[in-house]
């Protein structure tokens, strides 16, 4: 599984998340994978992104095909986390892995420990309209 899916990002999660990663560039060991999947995603305008599609704040279901362990998690920015279930930072490796997926997407991703994620995406559940700032 080493060619990984095609993926799409809106405009408005693009620009967010480079900003977003300049500044933590020497303080997160997925910020140069992140920033690689941000060079090779299609940019969509938000309004024409498909609902099954992963997005920030999207509400997610997908499975880790090693452990066969179902997850539902909210995509989050780092200072979204604030200790509540299912939030997931886009700086956490399956939170970068997740990004722009559609729908039965697969994807390998680095791991904590040199390991391999191996995620499957099985349901965008829900994607939140972001208010403009």
């Amino acid at each position: 599984m080493s060619d990984r899916p095609s993926i799409m990002i809106s405009t408005r999660d693009f620009d967010r998340l480079c900003a977003l990663l300049e500044r933590v560039y020497d303080q997160n060991d997925v910020v140069p994978e992140l920033f690689d999947e941000l060079d090779r995603a299609s940019l969509v305008d938000p309004k024409e992104m498909p609902n099954t599609v992963v997005t920030m704040n999207s509400r997610v279901r997908f499975e880790n095909e090693d452990t066969k362990q179902t997850h539902e998690i909210e995509l989050v920015y780092p200072n979204e986390v604030d200790g509540s279930p299912g939030k997931l930072s886009i700086l956490a490796p399956a939170g970068a892995a997740l990004l722009g997926l559609s729908v039965g997407d697969r994807i390998e991703w680095p791991g904590p420990g040199n390991k391999k994620l191996r995620l499957r995406l099985i349901e965008v559940i829900s994607q939140k309209a972001e208010a403009t700032s």
